[in-house]
């Protein structure tokens, strides 16, 4: 199973991958590191962008777990190519930033 966790990961794809969100503007929270608090914000908004990528996103249990990673990247794709009230931004993280961040970690 493909989903997105609390450090900003895909989990269920080999390798490297990068993860594709979107947020809001005004939403305070760093998705990728502070996900109760931005998703509490979001919601509490009346945005609930989690549900708005779901409605998006063309995904099925039938779909590779690639396959479903880029399907949710091509979601993230068509609410900036449209976002019609200009709030949403993308955001991205790469796997190698929390490896790097684990190091250091080792070290403290």
């Amino acid at each position: 199973m493909l989903y997105l966790n609390t450090t900003g990961q895909w989990n269920g794809v080999d390798g490297a991958v990068k993860a594709k969100w979107v947020t809001t503007r005004d939403n305070p929270y760093d998705f990728f590191t502070q996900f109760d608090e931005w998703y509490a914000f979001d919601t509490q908004m009346g945005y609930n962008t989690c549900c708005y990528i779901d409605r998006i996103a063309k995904t099925s249990n039938s779909m590779s777990e690639a396959d479903r990673k880029q399907a949710i990247n091509d979601a993230v794709d068509e609410i900036m190519q449209f976002n019609l009230t200009g709030n949403y931004v993308m955001i991205e993280k790469d796997d190698d930033e929390d490896e790097e961040n684990d190091e250091n970690d080792e070290y403290e």
